[in-house]
């Protein structure tokens, strides 16, 4: 019998727990938290396992398949590729290069195969019509740093191993380890956090992280930027502002201060329903606290003023001393630097043509999607690629892009399943799995809350029938190029070991076999000062007040002069839910992972379940502007009066699914309820927390 141990970190979701995973022939037998690695430090959460589920899952595909009307059928990678070529070549001959659409969805950037080479691909197409699951989750986070700190992935981390004093907004970090926040272990972290001084949740719901903390508050969905507008004004209003070894390096603070002079804590205590005399104690205790962090994530961001949100989140760490300090939110200095001077990015390049969006770093937002599929004029999508992306779940109106894309004259789909959207396209081009591949996390080492850096070398040996997923982007840009291309590198490890070599310690000797030398990863240290030295603004300055933001202020100042009265049609507010044991859609074809009790339910407050007659476990009718949707009550505390839950990504009832046990584990899909238009005006990030919904007995 052949016994071999492997290590890695867990690319299933930002965590990256480091994991010990026992081989024996061939096969997975054990899979736990690996102790000496320095950021997880032996914490593993119940989705390590679908690494081996993937990994052997009879549902996976292997090799190359194309749509018949007869079904699907395997083709060899010769013809996968022409048959790509050929579809994409064709539609740009007869509509033109902005008639092909393409979509990356989350898993790609936690696979540095695909992070490093996909936006090769990409300029191989040179369409403007490219989307991505970042504008229906994170893009908030990009413009507010581009604008404030002149680069759109120069992101500042809760620095949650010294800070004594916590505020928690939209964010479920017991569950989700941190999101744009590498945390894992955060529970272990948070208690530490409560012997050190006190964490405070702002969520309409009564999360697992809020039952665990010290202070809970709800607050209404979609308010979140009031109630922070109105502790930014009680800092000026109580001269409690500090900018401490910044003050020197920010500017326009006077502007700051005349701008949010009028959302005082009584003008929103009643649109948040926080009361003024808690929003100024809070603030208080903020000031007071030896060290503090402000944190918000999906719930913030994914909000109509998702913008001001995270601004405001920053302004707070700001205004109290509590940024670039330790204990406050700082930033990394990863062993390899992805925030480099010449990618900054840019914006409002060019629009969309439909509703005029703006691009965003290359990209449109996902709710231009429909539209620019369906709206017939020069320019029409009638082409789309898929890259590891479901966004039939997991973008607004799904049932609507279902359609479009059964309407497109071609597809093709890179992605090892075929789910709710792929199950459209005319090819799929399947790339290894996460034990096949090896992997360095080139986004969630920049995000993490020490500074750490890991190699994971490939647990199995691929077939010679398997293509990793830069060898795929790498051929078709060849193709698509006519020969004409050269990647910088011909695998990802060569492009790792020369940023690892030139990069912060690769003074010290850090290299791509260092790591392969230690495969439980390298430790490099807290997190420490980088400001001013770091910044990436041309006048090398924190912009506190950046005019986009101080003109969106109008915007909001307008639900100032709104009334909290209840829309008759449909009364109550819809928020999203993470859940411990799923992150996106392709997890739930994990038997481990979905069995036990039901989870794709509706949560709903006791009053409210009264009101509409609803009884536990009965099945109810959720509908909105977009649609309708059946699913089972579940009447908990735990929700604000007048708010409703549903998780996110489930819905796998759709004909056409390849994913046995995601079809019998479907539930149904809360982006059959959202609504395309329900946008933050300023990003174009999708609206998800706050959609107006009624709800009725079946």
């Amino acid at each position: 019998m052949s016994t071999r141990t492997h290590h890695r970190a867990c690319n299933l979701c930002e965590a990256i727990c480091g994991l010990v995973i026992e081989v024996e022939n061939d096969k997975v037998i054990s899979i736990r938290g690996d102790k000496d690695d320095p950021l997880s430090r032996g914490h593993i959460c119940p989705k390590a396992v679908a690494l081996q589920d993937l990994y052997e899952d009879p549902d996976r595909l292997k090799k190359p398949v194309r749509r018949t009307d007869d079904g699907w059928e395997e083709i060899s990678w010769e013809e996968a590729y022409t048959a790509v070529v050929t579809g994409l070549q064709k539609v740009e001959k007869d509509y033109g290069r902005s008639a092909i659409g393409i979509y990356l969805g989350n898993p790609n950037i936690h696979n540095y195969g695909s992070a490093l080479y996909l936006p090769d691909f990409i300029r191989s197409i040179k369409t403007p019509n490219t989307f991505s699951a970042t504008s229906a989750d994170q893009l908030p986070h990009h413009l507010v740093a581009y604008w404030m700190f002149g680069h759109y992935f120069f992101l500042p981390v809760a620095d949650v191993d010294r800070t004594s004093f916590m505020l928690i907004l939209g964010a479920n970090p017991l569950v989700s380890n941190g999101s744009l926040m590498t945390a894992p272990g955060f529970g272990k972290k948070m208690r530490a956090i409560q012997e050190r001084g006190k964490v405070i949740v702002i969520d309409p719901r009564y999360s697992e992280t809020a039952t665990k903390a010290d202070e809970h508050h709800f607050i209404r969905p979609g308010t979140d930027a009031l109630l922070l507008l109105a502790m930014v004004q009680t800092l000026f209003a109580k001269e409690w502002v500090t900018l401490g070894h910044l003050e020197a390096h920010s500017k326009n603070l006077a502007e700051l201060a005349a701008a949010v002079k009028k959302f005082t804590p009584t003008a929103v205590e009643e649109l948040t329903g926080i009361s003024a005399e808690n929003i100024e104690r809070i603030t208080g205790e903020f000031v007071q606290a030896e060290s503090a962090v402000c944190y918000g994530r999906m719930g913030v961001s994914t909000q109509e003023f998702g913008a001001l949100c995270i601004w405001l989140v920053n302004l707070l760490n700001l205004l109290t001393g509590n940024f670039d300090k330790a204990g406050g939110a700082m930033f990394t200095s990863p062993a390899m630097d992805t925030v480099l001077p010449n990618r900054k990015g840019n914006i409002d390049r060019w629009r969309s043509r439909v509703s005029g969006y703006p691009e965003r770093f290359g990209e449109l937002p996902v709710a231009a999607m429909i539209e620019e599929m369906t709206t017939p004029g020069a320019g029409q999508i009638k082409a789309f690629v898929t890259s590891a992306g479901n966004p039939v779940l997991s973008t607004p109106n799904g049932q609507s892009l279902d359609k479009a894309l059964a309407a497109l004259d071609f597809m093709v789909s890179v992605d090892i399943y075929i789910n709710e959207t792929t199950k459209h396209a005319n090819i799929i081009l399947p790339p290894t799995s996460g034990l096949e591949t090896s992997n360095y996390d080139v986004s969630f080492q920049t995000l993490a809350v020490r500074n750490t850096a890991k190699f994971s070398e490939a647990c199995f040996e691929k077939t010679p029938e398997q293509r990793h997923d830069y060898e795929i982007f790498q051929e078709l840009a060849r193709r698509l190029r006519h020969g004409d291309y050269q990647p910088l590198a011909e695998k990802p490890e060569q492009m790792v070991d020369f940023a690892l070599q030139t990069g912060a310690y690769g003074k010290t000797g850090l290299s791509l076999q260092q790591l392969k030398d230690q495969p439980s990863g390298v430790d490099l240290g807290p997190l420490q000062p980088v400001l001013p030295e770091r910044l990436f603004t041309e006048d090398q300055k924190i912009d506190l007040a950046p005019k986009a933001l101080l003109e969106d202020l109008e915007r909001i100042a307008k639900k100032l002069a709104t009334s909290t009265s209840v829309n008759d049609k449909f009364p109550l507010l819809l928020i999203g839910r993470r859940q411990l044991r799923s992150n996106n859609s392709w997890m739930h074809n994990s038997e481990r992972l979905v069995k036990g009790g039901e989870r794709c339910t509706l949560l709903i407050h006791p009053e409210d379940a009264g009101k509409y007659g609803i009884k536990e476990g009965q099945l109810v009718m959720v509908k909105s502007m977009a649609g309708a949707i059946d699913i089972k009550a579940e009447i908990k505390k735990e929700m604000m009066p007048g708010v409703v839950s549903i998780p996110h990504g489930w819905g796998h009832a759709r004909s056409g699914v390849k994913m046995k046990v995601a079809q019998a584990h479907p539930g149904v899909s809360i982006n059959d309820l959202t609504l395309p238009g329900f946008v933050d005006e300023l990003s174009g990030n999708a609206a998800f927390s706050g959609v107006p919904v009624s709800v009725q007995k079946g």
